[in-house]
């Protein structure tokens, strides 16, 4: 690339972000040698002016088009220069076509083809044919035709057919012409939808898309959604998908002006002319405006489903750690048992076995005796629950072992629902087995699932994330983007909360800045053969973790107790002379300094300052030193769920509940509540004022209120409200219709559970065997065979 190029990349890059091209240049600099968003957004705040993550993410996503693009625009420049055919004037066009669809269309007259039609009429010599009818429509086609009979040219028909070709490819390859109707179809295009077939519209399979029966929607406007709906809904065949540009006669027009041809005149030609434009229309620019605006709805639908998980699994991977607490872990099922591990405060397997306290076996009670004995030999603080099949039953077993434990006077374990979407993934991973050689398959979910309570981040990112189940139609989208912006959002997620170096797994390490795979499994090789890591700097004594991985890497890993206090925190060894320097001027140690929050923020960061580290290292250090290693996540918390509340038929319109976000969709967020399926609030029901994400209200994880508006028992779905003073349907005395009008937002109803766009497909795995019953009863003194239990187990007197 030329610097030129450079220049023109980094002023455009610049002009879209909203900041200096200095800015950009040298973020550009930086991403050239290797670093990484995050040491960039933390460590090189200096040298980018301070550019954050997110600005980060954006501009190496378009740096990598706007190269791919000079690199075309090069290529195709190349292309033409070789046929002798490039003039300033296209030269000129290339070089200000700012986007790859705008090259490709400037350069398809050029483009190297197959023989076409218009190709062998030209060959045939009809060329002038086509010339002369256009610049003299007073001509009679059929008599002029006959001057260009030959050996190749039958009759007078086919030399106006094959000039026809030659008129309708002229105008498919006017880049203006392409561009401009492109344009127009999709600022007024519409797609409709309608059944595939009157028999695949009577399928059960069909008859969750029969909302798009007789559907139609501006191209515009169609939210991510129902693009990706619709399109799930015609790869299953059950419905058929129109893209419709508008008024025809308009697009006509401007073919017919692009070729100088007048639609009014009334001249011999001017019927053939017309038709010829018609079927230029028709066969060729309507068709390729269609399929670009079908790729353009597509493309955006998937971007911002992109998006929209990208966001929920940052709030799932944040999620509040339960912390280094030993905690029990429950795989839910029936027939095959419930699957039990007891994990210590650091993730080690303890304990494992099997319980069969549901059908077909029902030994609840020796099931309920099995686990207060693991909970008073490992001195168990967490009970976490899969939320899988089962889950509800075995959450009642939980609840039911806790309060005998309280009944028996002995402090009782807090127990939560866990999400299970990807531990089966985990648990027959090649990890798993390496990680768990000694446990069978089933036994690995049960771990998995405890140390998701202790710390999601640090579980999670064992898993692919496409697999954690948090998405919009995420099995929809191109495997390819989501995975680059999932595994950013991991990355940025495991860096903004830092690594214990002397317990982190491989796939932890994996996500720190500038440590690969290969390398996070030497530096555990090591730590495995060399003992705990002591300092930062023993790093480099790592096989093949030179200078540069160690200054990517280093500031995100932390050693607690180690020999410098500053290796826990976030402070970059490289700063290290800032604190020493900030420890002579003030005249205290470093333990006096670290944590001492009046001191420390009565220090000006200018003081220190440097031309290697500025204002805003030095304002970092300073914070780190205040609170050094702080986890950004928030406190752990727990959901209450109603009593008596187990199953969606338990549910009337009015209830209050407290429930849990599960999901967060463009269209509203999902609420579990303690049932077997989720509810809906839809995002016109989130708050007295306009929302137009539903990210501005709530989070993944977040416990919240709802109030119940409605409940379709046969369809399993719930329509919920955030807003606790709305009115339910049934006491309104109506209900909305169910039809695709109801997608413009009732919002009594909260746009209703319709909006999932084809049952319960929005989540990918919405329909679980749930229950999250978290409530509190009174407990009864257990008496029997269970008080005989609970005595041996260690509980009461």
């Amino acid at each position: 690339m030329t610097q030129s190029a450079v220049k023109s990349v980094t002023a455009r890059i610049a002009e879209e972000l909203a900041v200096g091209e200095r800015q950009v240049a040298a973020a550009v600099a930086l991403f050239d040698e290797g670093a990484t968003v995050p040491f960039i957004a933390r460590y090189r705040k200096e040298v980018t002016g301070s550019l954050d993550d997110g600005q980060l993410r954006t501009l190496e996503e378009r740096l990598t088009y706007l190269r791919e693009l000079d690199a075309r625009r090069e290529a195709v420049l190349a292309s033409i220069e070789e046929q002798g055919k490039l003039t300033d004037e296209l030269r000129a066009a290339l070089l200000a076509a700012d986007t790859k669809a705008r090259v490709e269309d400037i350069y398809l007259p050029y483009k190297p083809k197959r023989r076409t039609k218009a190709q062998i009429a030209k060959e045939a010599g009809l060329e002038p044919l086509a010339d002369r009818l256009l610049a003299d429509p007073t001509l009679v086609p059929d008599e002029l035709a006959a001057e260009f009979l030959n050996e190749n040219v039958a009759d007078a028909a086919a030399a106006l057919e094959g000039a026809r070709h030659i008129i309708i490819e002229r105008a498919s390859e006017d880049a203006e012409l392409v561009g401009a109707s492109r344009e127009k179809f999709w600022a007024d295009g519409a797609l409709r939808t309608a059944p595939w077939s009157e028999e695949a519209a009577k399928s059960p399979a069909a008859q969750k898309f029969r909302d798009y029966f007789e559907f139609s929607e501006p191209l515009e406007n169609m939210p991510s959604h129902r693009v990706l709906a619709v399109l799930r809904g015609e790869k299953e065949e059950a419905l058929a998908l129109t893209f419709d540009g508008g008024d025809d006669e308009i697009y006509q027009a401007m073919i017919a002006q692009s070729l100088a041809i007048d639609l009014s005149a009334n001249a011999p030609a001017t019927p053939w002319l017309a038709t010829t434009v018609r079927l230029a229309w028709r066969a060729k620019l309507m068709i390729s405006a269609a399929v670009d605006a079908r790729m353009r709805l597509r493309q955006r639908a998937e971007d911002e489903a992109v998006a929209v998980f990208a966001r929920n699994l940052k709030d799932l991977l944040l999620a509040a750690p339960a912390g280094t607490r030993t905690t029990l872990g429950l795989d839910p099922g029936f027939r095959t048992g419930v699957k039990v591990a007891v994990v210590d405060g650091t993730g080690k397997v303890v304990d494992t076995c099997a319980i069969y306290p549901h059908q077909p076996q029902k030994q609840w009670d020796q099931a309920k005796a099995t686990l207060a004995a693991l909970v008073a030999r490992h001195g168990v603080e967490l009970i976490a629950v899969g939320n899988g099949t089962a889950s509800r039953e075995t959450d009642a077993l939980a609840a039911e072992l806790i309060a005998d434990i309280r009944a028996a006077g002995a402090p009782a374990p807090t127990k939560a629902m866990v999400s299970e979407a990807g531990a089966s993934v985990y648990s027959a991973s090649a990890y798993a087995a390496q990680e768990l050689p000694e446990l069978d398959v089933t036994l690995r979910g049960a771990v998995s699932i405890a140390r998701r309570l202790q710390d999601p981040l640090a579980e999670l990112v064992k898993i692919d994330p496409k697999s954690i189940g948090v998405g919009q139609y995420q099995h929809d989208v191109t495997p390819g983007s989501l995975a680059r912006s999932l595994d950013a959002v991991v990355e940025d997620a495991v860096n903004a909360v830092g690594v214990d170096l002397n317990t982190a797994s491989v796939p932890l390490l994996a996500r720190v800045s500038g440590v690969t795979e290969s390398l996070a499994t030497a530096i555990v090789a090591h730590r495995e053969s060399a003992g705990a890591f002591r300092s930062r700097k023993a790093l480099l004594n790592v096989p093949r973790l030179g200078p540069k991985a160690f200054e990517q890497c280093a500031g995100f890993l932390r050693i607690r107790d180690g020999e410098d206090p500053l290796d826990a925190s976030g402070v970059h060894p490289e700063s290290y002379p800032v604190v020493r320097r900030i420890l002579d001027r003030s005249g205290v140690t470093l333990a006096e300094l670290i944590g001492n929050e009046r001191s420390l923020r009565a220090l000006k960061p200018a003081d220190f300052a440097d031309e290697r580290f500025g204002i805003p290292t030095v304002t970092d250090i300073l914070g780190e030193l205040e609170k050094p290693g702080r986890d950004p996540r928030p406190a752990f918390s727990t959901a209450t769920f109603a009593a008596g509340v187990e199953k969606v038929g338990d549910l009337k319109p009015g209830m209050v509940l407290e429930g849990v976000v599960t999901n967060v969709a463009a269209f509203g967020a999902f609420i579990d509540v303690g049932v077997h399926q989720d509810g809906l609030v839809h995002v016109s029901a989130m708050a007295d004022r306009f929302i137009s994400d539903p990210h501005e209200v709530v989070k993944s994880g977040q416990v919240v209120r709802v109030k119940v508006l409605d409940v379709d028992v046969d369809r399993q779905r719930i329509s919920l409200t955030l807003r606790l003073n709305d009115t339910p349907e049934r006491d309104q005395g109506k209900r909305p219709e169910r039809g695709g009008d109801n997608r413009g937002g009732n919002q009594n109803r909260g746009g209703g559970n319709n909006r999932r766009d084809g049952g319960n497909q929005a989540r990918g795995n919405q329909s679980r065997g749930r229950g999250n019953d978290s409530r509190r009863r009174e407990p009864n003194p257990p008496s029997g065979s269970m008080a005989d239990a609970l005595r041996k187990a260690g509980f009461g007197k």
